[in-house]
């Protein structure tokens, strides 16, 4: 099992900035890749970004290029997602997500094995 813990979220203005952590624990030694999603009401849930434990490779959704990034520290097995020039259409609840295996599929949420309860990202205009 793996546990996933989310935070950082809250209320921000338009062109805010907004840092959210994950931090992972139990048996986080069989993570291979971490993700982050976000889902707005009514809408589907969306690929934000990922990145690798190992080699650190990034790969991120075309929406959020230029504004986001996505870090890692091993060894306090968290992942990040500095946020910046946050917009409303931003507005959603973000969740971190783990995958167990090697995978090529990082955009898509059937890929992941693990999920965070989520944090709200509000920005307003």
């Amino acid at each position: 099992q793996v546990q996933l813990v989310e935070s950082g979220g809250g209320l921000v203005q338009a062109g805010g900035s907004l840092r959210l952590s994950c931090a992972a624990s139990g048996r986080t030694f069989s993570t291979y890749a971490m993700g982050w999603f976000r889902q707005a009401p009514a809408k589907e849930r969306e690929f934000v970004a990922a990145i690798t434990w190992s080699g650190g490779s990034t790969y991120y959704a075309d929406f959020v290029k230029g504004r986001f990034t996505i870090s890692r520290d091993n060894a306090k097995n968290t992942v990040y997602l500095q946020m910046n020039s946050l917009k409303p259409e931003d507005t959603a609840v973000y969740y971190c997500a783990a995958v167990t295996r090697f995978s090529t599929y990082y955009s898509s949420s059937k890929t992941y094995d693990y999920w965070g309860q989520g944090t709200q990202v509000t920005v307003s205009s």
